[in-house]
């Protein structure tokens, strides 16, 4: 098994979050950020994928995105992973 999974509360604004996990007395740190994408930044608003892409293209490449949360009628949250 490769991952673990942790429940967090309702995402209502963008958050920082860093895990510690200790497996066989070895210390590993994950950092990882989620960030709300509101849809009224895209130009076309059919579109939405395509302009989703084009954000996430955008990004810094330190950071991988890991989940795409449920969409609302006014914004999607992403949650990147930093990669170290």
């Amino acid at each position: 098994m490769s991952g673990i999974t942790i429940q967090l509360p309702a995402i209502e604004a963008e958050q920082s979050i860093e895990v510690e996990v200790k497996v066989n007395d070895k210390k590993k740190k994950y950092k990882y950020r989620i960030e709300i994408f509101k849809w009224e930044e895209c130009e076309e608003e059919e579109n939405r994928a395509l302009c989703l892409r084009e954000m996430l293209n955008k990004q810094d490449d330190q950071w991988q995105l890991v989940h795409i949360g449920s969409a609302t009628d006014t914004d999607i949250p992403l949650m990147f992973k930093k990669m170290e």
